[in-house]
């Protein structure tokens, strides 16, 4: 593998209305290494809602790449976050998902731990003939390099070099407020998730989140569901949009700083939005800018490995490469912090007709996934050409909507949504490119 010309994967010349990446960035061993080196191990990435873990010992397990992470709130209330592996013999530590525990012991050989990661026994230590060599050594569980959280989103790193959080989100802050304020007391996942995986690389999840191109094709036939049922609708049954008004709706592409990219569309029918009959409370609270901004249909990826969609309903995804070619997927409906029984319910049901394996669009998905990842081996194709829709329309910097809201994005794209931007892609790709190129050239990820 040559990396010293990056342009041999990511084909970056905007300029010249050329955007390309090679079939190998999706199915090259090698490459799926150096990502977790240099993209997982030295960016920020998130961990749980802050509502997860709201009690002192209250906790949360997940991964940062191949990296077990144990996130908890200590007997003091504060914040914390370890490496989740037992300092004895590299064993998991906790292996439940969450919970409140005082105290995590290995069930390898009962080595145990409190809230704040300190090393509270070791079994059998009297009689174990230690030298003081080893007693002498920190036993303590490994911190994570960082972890802070804004608007209740939490989020870690395994390098000390990443810049503040509220400067690597940027002005995904905006879009993250839009989401965070829709409740006055935050948000919470609704309880029970979807944990899945399907045979293909983590970047099919990254760019779909992105794509609307493909909904009137892979999602046809949960569209003509749709219009059967159109008018239907029971009280905890799913609301059904038309379509077609949402395709000729107005909308935007914007490719941000730091990887983070988000696409925005009018939304023609917002009473079926499940904040709709919040909205004079939200409008009060957070202005009507940012109210209407909460109406409008959204999908923002923040880089590298969460995704939340605001459009149906409310929902925040995370992925993890397990392989080249094998992803790991766990997903959640979002929810305001004590909304009305009535909205829940409402909100559950949109989430459970499109989203997840058991949805009527995520198999639609998947399968598309891993017909993607059996065309990569096709030798004769090397660059793909799914990256430029909407680059005749893109503007470099801010548009009027960008500026309008107060950020300053590296493209933005506005029209109908039919054109059914590609731009999206751009910003992730070029993060991609620029952090695989810094880690193999020996440079810091954050100059």
């Amino acid at each position: 593998m040559d990396l010293k010309d990056i342009r041999l994967y990511v084909d970056d010349r905007p300029a010249e209305g050329v955007f390309r990446v090679h079939r190998d960035v999706y199915s090259d061993p090698e490459l799926h290494e150096l990502e977790h080196k240099f993209i997982f191990e030295r960016t920020w990435n998130f961990l749980a809602l802050e509502s997860q873990i709201r009690k002192s010992n209250d906790f949360v397990t997940g991964h940062i790449g191949r990296t077990p992470v144990l996130a908890t709130r200590d007997a003091k209330g504060r914040l914390c976050a370890f490496v989740n592996v037992c300092r004895h013999k590299g064993a998991m530590l906790c292996a439940a998902e969450e919970g409140n525990a005082k105290y995590h012991v290995c069930p390898y050989h009962g080595w145990a731990y409190d809230a704040s990661g300190k090393n509270v026994d070791i079994k059998d230590r009297k009689t174990g003939s230690y030298p003081p060599s080893f007693e002498a050594e920190d036993h303590n569980l490994v911190p994570l390099a960082r972890v802070a959280s804004y608007k209740g989103f939490i989020f870690g790193s395994l390098s000390d070099e990443v810049p503040p959080l509220e400067d690597f989100l940027g002005d995904m802050r905006f879009f993250i407020d839009i989401v965070a304020d829709q409740g006055p007391r935050g948000l919470e996942f609704i309880p029970g998730r979807s944990v899945y995986t399907y045979r293909g690389n983590w970047k099919l999840q990254l760019d779909n989140g992105l794509d609307p191109y493909h909904l009137t094709t892979t999602h046809l036939s949960y569209m003509d569901l749709q219009a059967r049922r159109r008018g239907g609708e029971g009280h905890l049954e799913a609301r059904q949009y038309d379509w077609a008004k949402r395709n000729s709706a107005d909308g935007g592409t914007f490719a941000l700083a730091h990887g983070h990219a988000a696409t925005w569309l009018e939304q023609p029918e917002p009473e079926k939005r499940p904040i709709y009959p919040a909205l004079a409370e939200i409008r009060a609270r957070v202005g009507a800018q940012r109210a209407e901004w909460m109406l409008k249909a959204r999908n923002v990826h923040v880089f590298p490995n969460m995704q939340i969609a605001d459009a149906i309903t409310l929902m925040l995804r995370t992925f993890r490469p397990l392989a080249a070619d094998r992803t790991e997927m766990k997903s959640w409906c979002l929810a305001p912090i004590g909304e009305a029984p009535e909205l829940r319910a409402w909100r559950l049901r949109q989430f459970e007709d499109f989203f997840n394996p058991g949805g009527l669009a995520t198999p639609d998905d998947t399968v598309t996934y891993e017909g993607c990842q059996s065309g990569f081996g096709a030798q004769p194709i090397s660059f793909l050409q799914g990256y430029a829709r909407g680059m005749a329309a893109m503007k470099a910097g801010a548009d009027e909507a960008a500026a309008s809201i107060g950020i300053r994005p590296e493209a933005s794209v506005r029209g109908r949504f039919e054109m059914f931007s590609e731009v999206g892609f751009h910003a992730p790709y070029r993060e991609w490119a620029r952090l695989i190129q810094a880690g193999v050239a020996g440079r810091k990820a954050y100059p």
